[in-house]
């Protein structure tokens, strides 16, 4: 009976921890607890599923007019002369015949390449008297007006113009520069339906009497994602209470033949309060689904090149083939990478944002777009209350074996009716929540069996075994008087180590995979380590923390450790051809090193203590390998650990601040030693000191001209994609007066 009792008692206690997990992805389902790793996971997922079901085929009514380097070389930089674009129109919609034509670009400031602007100035200074020259200039004035040979010119085709909102701009001093178009909605439309627009604080629109001229106009905003990636457009960005139709959205309204866009509102399927409704956006007879943010995906047909591109020089010298422009959409945009329009996508990291808008149209013309309306949230949270119910009750009264097959089957079942909605309704449900829910509950309900059950089993080994090796050990008995494990102030260096990736990883494996996985991994980096002299702290799962001097003295610790963190990473490289050749994956890690005074001895409470290092160099220490992640490199030391380690040669990454702390510091990425700098290394080194010295100094466009070459050559580009957002970011909310060019970092 006893037995029976502990039985039921475990089981229990192993439903409880599933219900608790199944409670933890209800939660960030419902929007109460967002978890960073599950969204991740999430537009991998999306990412994957479109990839797969794109039709990879070239959509012929939708031709981009590409503003190329062929261009650019053929027509001088960019911008061109208004009078150029006027010619480019021309030749468009009267000798190619095209049906339709969008800018993606905005012309918000006045084109003066004439010298119109000189010569008026002469006319009333210095030539005011003049008559024969005023004669003149009023002859000249209108070929020299290229605006209004622009507007003219328009004012005869159905032109678009595309314009940009600022999204994360604040406060007055926000840029509104050029004039909207009339909204798609009036202000008041929408009250009381508490929907969830996107709002503008600014904009940058074109010249008045451009946008006047031209049929329509419409935001070429993409949305990004937590992880730089475009896969959703606002349809509708509200701007001082008014509403504002998409590029996308208006040139498919024009395309159609509709004279307005009529918002479509459901009713809650259980006639629940509060639902916003607005499930869909009208164009005709045709039904745009929006998402609670009145966002909509991009429905990518395939990689870069799945519309015609033709050369904008092509076009202006008319070398063109009449056929593929006649009574085409023409989308004008550019992708030459001087001009920054190119966007990273789920279907390729460099991809022309004038192809996201192509993509757009066209889904909106076949009608082959996916939907999220805002009940997404209700039928999540359903699924995972069905599957998670099942899993969390019955999985713990089967054996190992069945529980397995258990879990397989929820979760193959999970993922095929998601693939299902998918397909077959274009219904798109999160999928990383459900299937990370399972294996969760599987991984919980395995390991407490395995480490809470047969605890009794395990043996404990010596103190001293578990941070260093046994040669140094031997080392201390020889003396063992001069060893205390009391707690004592020391200057030391200490080593942090992650996986990256490590939950993608253990998702790949099964429990046993994993656990050969990660002895495989820990153990020639414990011998790294143990190698230069260093004392393993702890393992944190897949994270190793490591100390040099104590409770050995070691006066160059600094050294040890630094040379120890680059062991670690060639080590790595001769791990993942271990792993390639087992079938498993490859893995990445990030390590922080940093020096200072530490508190180290036996810490704990009455019932449990460790060896261990305690302060806050130790704290920066750990900081410092989450920012690897950051900069997107694999080893970051400390100022401190610089000067203690003078014998390399280091790459400055930044002036942060860290979380927790007030007093700025200097990070740097050690390369190798200073022997050993061939000359292409000094000389980039020397371009990324200037370079940082610039971006300080607020130079933007210098800096920015670097860190693009920089990154086009440095093995590290990562670094410098992070600069170029902050040059971008900088260039619409200026660091204020008085910036050091500290960067603050307010996350772990």
């Amino acid at each position: 009976m006893n037995n029976l009792f502990a039985r039921f008692s475990t089981q229990g206690v192993r439903i409880g921890l599933g219900l608790a997990v199944l409670l933890l992805f209800i939660f960030h389902a419902a929007h109460w607890l967002r978890l960073g790793i599950v969204d991740r996971l999430d537009n991998l997922a999306y990412d994957q599923r479109l990839r797969l079901t794109m039709p990879n085929t070239v959509e012929k009514r939708i031709v981009i007019v590409d503003i190329d380097e062929k261009s650019l070389s053929a027509e001088g930089r960019w911008p061109w002369g208004r009078d150029k674009l006027a010619t480019l129109v021309e030749k468009l919609c009267t000798d190619y015949k095209a049906g339709l034509v969008g800018f993606d670009i905005v012309f918000a400031e006045p084109d003066t390449s004439s010298g119109l602007n000189i010569l008026e100035n002469l006319a009333a200074t210095d030539f005011k008297d003049d008559a024969a020259y005023l004669t003149r200039l009023a002859s000249l004035r209108a070929r020299l007006d290229y605006d209004q040979l622009f507007a003219e010119t328009m004012r005869k085709f159905p032109i678009v113009l595309g314009y940009y909102f600022n999204l994360g701009g604040v406060g007055p001093e926000v840029a509104k520069i050029g004039v909207l178009p009339s909204p798609t909605f009036v202000k008041g439309t929408f009250t009381g339906k508490k929907i969830a627009f996107l709002p503008a604080q600014g904009f940058g629109a074109n010249l008045e009497k451009l946008q006047k001229s031209a049929v329509g106009g419409g935001h070429f905003n993409p949305v990004l994602d937590s992880d730089g990636v475009v896969r959703r457009v606002p349809m509708l960005v509200e701007y001082n209470g008014a509403y504002y139709a998409s590029l996308s959205l208006e040139l498919a309204r024009l395309a159609l033949g509709a004279k307005e866009i009529v918002p479509r509102f459901e009713t809650p399927l259980f006639g629940g309060g509060g639902y916003p409704g607005l499930e869909w956006l009208m164009i005709g007879q045709r039904l745009i689904p929006v998402d609670r943010n009145v966002q909509t995906l991009v429905p990518y047909r395939g990689k870069r090149g799945s519309f015609p591109y033709v050369s904008a020089t092509d076009v202006l010298h008319g070398k063109v083939d009449q056929a593929v422009l006649d009574g085409a959409i023409v989308l004008v945009g550019t992708t030459a990478p001087g001009l920054l329009d190119l966007r990273s996508t789920p279907v390729d990291e460099v991809y022309p944002g004038v192809e996201v808008h192509a993509n757009l149209v066209a889904g909106m013309l076949s009608g082959d777009l996916k939907q999220t309306p805002e009940y997404t949230l209700g039928a999540e949270v359903l699924l995972l209350l069905l599957f998670g119910l099942l899993m969390a009750i019955v999985a713990p009264i089967l054996s190992p074996l069945f529980a397995t097959v258990l879990a397989t089957g929820l979760i193959l079942g999970y993922i095929g009716f998601n693939l299902s909605v998918w397909s077959l309704a274009d219904f798109v449900l999160p999928l990383a929540s459900g299937v990370l829910m399972l294996v969760s509950m599987f991984v919980v309900n395995m390991s407490y069996g395995y480490f809470v059950e047969t605890r009794g089993k395990r043996q404990l080994t010596g103190l001293f075994g578990q941070y260093i090796p046994p040669e140094l050990v031997d080392e201390m008995s020889r003396h063992p008087e001069a060893y205390s494990l009391e707690a004592e102030s020391r200057e030391m260096s200490v080593l942090f180590s992650d996986v990256r990736g490590f939950t993608t990883i253990s998702e790949r494996l099964n429990p046993k995979e994993l656990s050969a996985l990660m002895k495989q991994f820990l153990t020639p980096m414990t011998r790294v380590i143990h190698e230069r002299r260093g004392t393993i702290d702890k393992y944190m799962g897949d994270a190793i923390m490591a100390f040099w001097g104590a409770p050995l003295e070691d006066h160059a610790h600094a050294l040890h450790a630094v040379q120890a963190g680059l062991d670690m990473l060639a080590r790595v490289v001769d791990i993942n051809k271990t792993f390639r050749s087992q079938g498993w994956p490859e893995i990445k890690i990030g390590i922080g090193i940093n020096t200072g005074s530490m508190s180290v001895g036996n810490m704990g409470s009455e019932f449990r203590v460790a060896y261990t290092a305690l302060g806050d160099a130790v704290n920066l220490g750990s900081r410092l390998e989450g920012l690897t992640k950051h900069y997107g490199a694999a080893i970051l030391v400390s100022e401190a650990t610089k000067q203690a380690v003078p014998e390399y040669a280091y790459r400055e990454v930044d002036r942060v601040r860290v979380k927790g702390k007030e007093q700025a510091i200097a990070i740097y990425e050690p390369l190798c030693l200073k022997e050993d700098v061939d000359a292409k290394l000094k000389a980039e080194l020397k371009l990324h000191r200037e370079t940082m010295r610039l971006f300080r100094a607020r130079d933007w466009d210098s800096a920015e001209m670097n860190f693009l070459n920089l990154q086009r050559t440095s093995r590290a580009p990562g670094l410098y994609s992070v600069y170029i957002a902050r040059v971008a970011q900088s260039r619409k909310v200026p660091p204020p007066q008085g910036w050091d060019g500290v960067h603050n970092h307010t996350e772990k």
